[in-house]
């Protein structure tokens, strides 16, 4: 048990990737009036943390309406996850977990960047909301939706720690390093969805 849940806080931890998210922060929030940052991080994570818990309570019942097969979003959330790791190791940006220019220069006049852009896409972008709804749609009962929630919204609360110390860890971590750190994490998560598509499609014909 203890093996799974730390499997599934490692898969939450990569696919938000909060070691990248520290920099981008700092640089929506430059400039803004003591304790706007702080303000921003709480009200981020508390958006995305509530967007965690609706695809985690309704996620099955989606699927089960669309008429989508647990096997069937295996593969399909394997596969845009790889996207996403392939982005990440080539330190390229797509819209899966990133902005788009327009929508960068959007963002810069915004006042209150919690929602776009911190909570959606960046913190709780496509790729984490796919996450959700697959590990919950394989829990085989509420207890082990609680247990996957818990482990989204713990990865959250590490996020939250890592956006409020954006200044100390800028100085530690670097832009350099800060990618080395993403690429390695883009590795891992591209054998996670290869495995995910892996176990669907073996699904699919047993």
């Amino acid at each position: 048990m203890t093996e799974q849940l730390l499997k599934t806080f490692i898969i939450f931890f990569v696919v938000i990737e909060p070691v990248s998210l520290v920099p981008m922060f700092g640089a929506l929030t430059r400039g803004g009036e003591p304790g706007y940052r702080k303000k921003m991080a709480l009200k981020s994570i508390a958006i995305s943390a509530g967007i965690f818990i609706v695809f985690a309570l309704a996620g099955d019942a989606l699927l089960r309406l669309l008429g989508i097969s647990v096997s069937a979003f295996k593969i399909a959330g394997g596969i845009l996850l790889f996207l996403l790791a392939v982005d990440m190791v080539l330190a390229r940006e797509s819209g899966l977990r990133s902005t788009t220019v327009r929508e960068q220069d959007e963002a810069r006049y915004r006042e209150d960047i919690s929602v776009f852009p911190m909570a959606f896409p960046l913190i709780t972008g496509p790729g984490a909301l796919a996450t959700m709804l697959l590990l919950t749609a394989g829990a085989a009962d509420w207890i082990g939706v609680s247990l996957v929630l818990a482990m989204g919204l713990l990865a959250l609360a590490v996020t939250l720690v890592m956006l409020l110390l954006t200044q100390p860890l800028m100085r530690v971590i670097g832009v350099t390093a800060g990618s080395v750190i993403s690429r390695l994490l883009g590795v891992v998560l591209a054998a996670l969805a290869a495995q995910y598509v892996v176990d669907g499609i073996t699904e699919v014909f047993v």
